[in-house]
């Protein structure tokens, strides 16, 4: 299995020294990939719940911090050499499709191959509005058109797509990504339009843990969704075997041994957190992407540390 580290673009990864020391960090501790999330304009009030708590708070909203997603992961890229750079996830509607396709390609060029892009549809109405984006209530189609389009974009000599949210013929669309096909799209998201979505335009699936109205917080919940991607992928005349997976696990806190009903999968002592590992991997899970937002420097980089010294080694 391999794993990774999640940021949030604010606290201690919203500083050039911190951004630069936790990349860094992760790439010489053998880290797979470094994941940087996607925010660009807080509302100060937000009617849409976040989905991945229980009451529905986002811990973002009291400081409307945020960084722009993808001049982080260019500016990672600069000071790693070997670490994949992860979109985690990017908001496909926050930006217009053609110029989204061409940050993407540029900084899979910059980092010599070595994007891969997470991306959803959004959960935050307003900022979607105030981006100029797509109808909230039809993110999702315009979502399926942009992966489409991104795909054509970085592919074709001669690109033309025909669509309700893009068109565009008669254009050049160069340089091309390094990577054959383009950066590899993850589909992030944990309901049954996301497994959808990953079946028929995923090269992976990425969906966040705890979300209170998908659980994937034991290997048999992710397993039964798993299996609803394979059914859809067949279905859709593609090879399920080509799916990459990968999860998002906000839930780690390396502890003393945790007993109990109550102790959340990735939590506990690092006996523990490797096997859950090992049986998520067992359930067919590839990549575990762990979260180790804080506003202090010095206590991520002695997580990333402790994980990476008391945790990989116990699960190969």
């Amino acid at each position: 299995m391999d794993f990774g580290l999640h940021l949030g673009t604010r606290g201690a990864a919203a500083k050039t020294d911190g951004l630069r020391a936790l990349a860094q960090r992760a790439d010489e501790l053998g880290y797979a990939y470094l994941g940087i999330s996607d925010h660009i304009i807080i509302a100060h009030e937000i009617d849409p719940k976040y989905p991945y708590s229980d009451d529905g708070n986002w811990p973002g909203l009291d400081t409307g911090d945020c960084l722009d997603q993808l001049t982080c992961l260019t500016y990672a890229a600069a000071v790693t050499e070997k670490i994949r750079l992860l979109t985690s996830v990017m908001v496909i509607p926050h930006r217009p499709a053609i110029q989204t396709a061409k940050q993407l390609a540029t900084a899979d060029l910059l980092s010599k191959g070595r994007v891969t892009a997470g991306v959803g549809v959004g959960w935050m109405r307003e900022e979607l509005a105030l981006l100029s984006a797509p109808p909230f209530e039809r993110r999702g189609a315009a979502s399926n058109e942009y992966i489409e389009a991104f795909k054509t974009l970085w592919t074709e000599k001669a690109p033309v797509y025909d669509g309700d949210f893009v068109s565009f013929k008669n254009v050049s669309f160069e340089p091309k990504p390094v990577q054959a096909g383009g950066p590899p799209i993850w589909i992030g998201g944990e309901g049954m339009a996301a497994r959808k979505r990953t079946a028929r335009l995923g090269d992976g699936w990425y969906p966040v843990m705890r979300n209170p109205r998908h659980m994937m917080d034991t290997p048999d919940k992710f397993a039964a969704a798993l299996a609803d991607i394979h059914k859809f992928a067949e279905e859709a005349g593609r090879d399920p075997s080509k799916i990459d997976t990968a999860m998002f696990a906000p839930t780690y806190k390396l502890t003393a041994e945790a007993g109990g009903t109550d102790r959340w999968a990735f939590s506990g002592s690092a006996e523990q957190i490797a096997e859950d590992a090992r049986a998520y991997a067992d359930a067919g899970l590839n990549t575990v992407l762990i979260g180790f937002e804080d506003s202090d420097v010095q206590r991520s980089l002695d997580t990333i540390e402790a994980f990476a010294s008391e945790v990989m080694p116990l699960v190969g």
